[in-house]
């Protein structure tokens, strides 16, 4: 019986954690193979792949995005498997191409002859919970989804890593909204945003966990060297790894709670096999949560400022 068949026989998922000091471009595109390798990923030939990012806003120090050697790492790796490539997101505040730029990812993108798109014209996307949200065609009729995270502190969830980072295939303002209706009531954002990540296509998620920030986010923290870069063939399970890492429990994770309320595969860490690295072989003793929660609510104001921020940004600025 080969590995692939006895983690499937034994229902045990494979996550990949390797250790990664720097943001040297060979070794996070090596750290990048690695993982991939390790979890036995072999997408078709010509497969359509979206690399989502996390584009939270422009960012002169960039540390509230995906670092651009991590995401280009990702694209040149996926086109070495024959993939068919384009990197996208819906920003807080403008495009995904004024946020790439502020980081410097453009240049990296243009080597790769990768397109970079703003995940808008939206499908209404309805769940069983009875809401309903408008989700980016491009992310929706993608064949796979690369969702590529970054491990940060967040002021509302604790820490948010893969599940929370597709809540950006969301396009524009929707997201905004969502929190004016969703975040005053038990669990409801948490549940839309595990709502959105199962209604997207097949996800697997590479963290960039290299320097993280800590202390508070989902911008404006600290940067925390952690060293990391993991993989997993779906968001959920890479999320209950890197909770582990952290040394974490489910109580203290919002996300992490609602995930194992909803008895989601890779949601439990028995259900894990790690195949290189073990979430304790990393060293998180200084990684600083948040203590006291906000709420997951915006308040009108900030909601219509955000508003018009968006608009004065597409209409105005150049």
């Amino acid at each position: 019986m080969t590995k692939l068949e006895q983690q499937t026989a034994e229902g045990l998922i494979p996550v990949a954690l390797t250790h990664c000091v720097e943001y040297e471009y060979r070794a996070v595109h090596e750290a990048v193979r690695d993982c991939l390798q390790a979890i036995h990923f072999a997408p078709s030939t010509g497969a359509k792949v979206l690399v989502k990012p996390n584009f939270l806003k422009v960012d002169s120090n960039g540390l509230c995005c995906t670092h651009p050697v991590v995401v280009e790492a990702v694209c040149e790796t996926l086109l070495e498997y024959g993939c068919s490539v384009t990197v996208g997101d819906s920003p807080a505040f403008g495009s995904a191409a004024s946020v790439a730029r502020s980081i410097g990812l453009l240049e990296g993108l243009e080597r790769l002859t990768v397109p970079l798109i703003t995940l808008d014209s939206p499908t209404c996307v309805k769940f069983e919970s009875g809401t309903s949200i408008g989700i980016s065609r491009s992310a929706l009729e993608c064949d796979m989804l690369f969702n590529v995270p970054r491990m940060k502190a967040h002021t509302q969830m604790r820490t948010t890593f893969a599940v929370k980072n597709l809540f950006g295939c969301v396009s524009g303002v929707r997201k905004a909204i969502a929190h004016s209706t969703h975040g005053d009531k038990a669990n409801a954002f948490r549940e839309l945003l595990v709502d959105v990540a199962l209604a997207l296509p097949p996800a697997v998620s590479v963290a960039d966990g290299i320097v993280c920030m800590h202390k508070t986010g989902p911008s404006g923290g600290a940067p925390y060297s952690l060293g990391l870069i993991g993989a997993a063939g779906d968001p959920v399970s890479l999320d209950t790894a890197l909770y582990s890492v952290l040394g974490c429990t489910v109580d203290e994770m919002p996300l992490w709670g609602e995930l194992q309320r909803k008895n989601l595969r890779g949601a439990f860490e028995e259900q894990l096999e790690y195949v290189l690295a073990s979430p304790y072989e990393f060293d998180a003793g200084g990684f600083i949560l948040p203590y006291q929660l906000t709420p997951e609510t915006f308040h009108p104001v900030r909601l219509l400022r955000s508003s018009v921020k968006r608009l004065w940004k597409r209409y105005l600025c150049p």
